[in-house]
């Protein structure tokens, strides 16, 4: 683990190309994360996965995907979540809560039972960014609700039930992006509400989560830092390592959305100093990837010390 590097990147296809394989052998990012481009069906999914691990002799090397259910279903090929947003288990949540806590298992279970069936072991869910009447639709039914209290107890139970089941969890995205007005994949969003409000708000459902795992909101929280969205700011990492008492490892949200503005260069670096521990690359772009790995530092003792917790719990 130690001569691996503090970057996640995503692949092109549904198997590695020879570039991909050297490019993984040459830079030895600490992660890979699927996508539906990724995925055809399970024997294939599985095949992809064991050529990832095979390359870094680890059968618990990170892995993961963005499998929420609902409208982010990266498993669209195999099986359809359609329905099975976040904000349908909110519902059920207020509504009846033992129906809830059934129906919530059976997802959570059957998920990881996807998930492991192809080689996956982190989760980049729960998101615990509030459903805000008036913003963009980016988060939308993927918000367990309004309310930040029930949002909080939703993401513990959803934490725990992952872990039951050997899967790491990517609490998202940090410290909230419920207040966004725009697509943060598109436009930087700018939020202009007072500290005392985030903190009671937006921020709350974050507090101690128990997650291996944290992503970055690539947002400006004007009353915090008027500059530099969450990913870029020292002073929102040290809030999100203080006041909201996030201890474990924080990874920036894909490094390529049009949220931030500069070099992928400069981002990479500006990610690091600021206090993320991982960078993340989504698009498979394999010119962008060497960007990003040329400018990651090497994993250091704090994320070797997490990553080692992390694995654990795997099976």
């Amino acid at each position: 683990m130690i001569n691996r590097k503090s970057f996640i990147v995503g692949v092109k296809s549904t198997k590695l190309s020879l570039s991909e394989k050297n490019f993984l052998k040459k830079y030895r990012p600490w992660g890979v994360i699927l996508f539906s481009r990724n995925i055809n069906n399970i024997d294939q999914a599985k095949k992809l996965t064991f050529s990832i691990r095979k390359i870094f002799n680890d059968p618990n090397y990170p892995i993961l995907i963005d499998q929420e259910g609902g409208r982010v279903n990266r498993l669209k090929k195999i099986i359809s979540f359609d329905n099975l947003t976040a904000e349908f288990f909110g519902k059920k949540f207020s509504k009846n809560h033992l129906e809830f806590k059934i129906f919530f298992k059976l997802f959570i279970d059957k998920t990881s039972f996807l998930l492991k069936s192809i080689g996956v072991n982190i989760n980049t869910m729960p998101v615990l960014d509030l459903k805000i009447k008036g913003s963009s639709n980016v988060i939308g039914d993927r918000s367990y609700s309004n309310d930040p209290k029930i949002v909080s107890k939703i993401g513990d139970i959803c934490i725990d039930f992952f872990r039951q089941n050997s899967i790491g969890t990517v609490i998202k995205h940090i410290p909230g992006h419920g207040l966004a007005k725009v697509d943060s994949h598109h436009y930087t969003p700018v939020v202009n509400k007072k500290i005392s409000y985030l903190l009671k708000k937006d921020f709350l459902p974050f507090k101690k989560k128990k997650a291996f795992f944290a992503m970055t909101a690539h947002i400006i929280f004007n009353n915090l830092d008027k500059t530099n969205t969450v990913t870029h700011s020292k002073k929102i990492i040290k809030l999100i390592r203080k006041k909201i008492g996030f201890k474990n490892i924080l990874i920036s949200d894909d490094l390529s959305m049009k949220s931030l503005k500069g070099k992928l260069k400069d981002n990479t670096i500006n990610s690091f100093k600021a206090g993320c521990n991982l960078a993340l690359h989504c698009n498979g772009n394999m010119r962008e990837m060497e960007i990003i790995a040329n400018n990651s530092p090497f994993i250091n003792n704090f994320i070797i010390k997490k990553t080692s917790q992390f694995y654990k719990i795997l099976s």
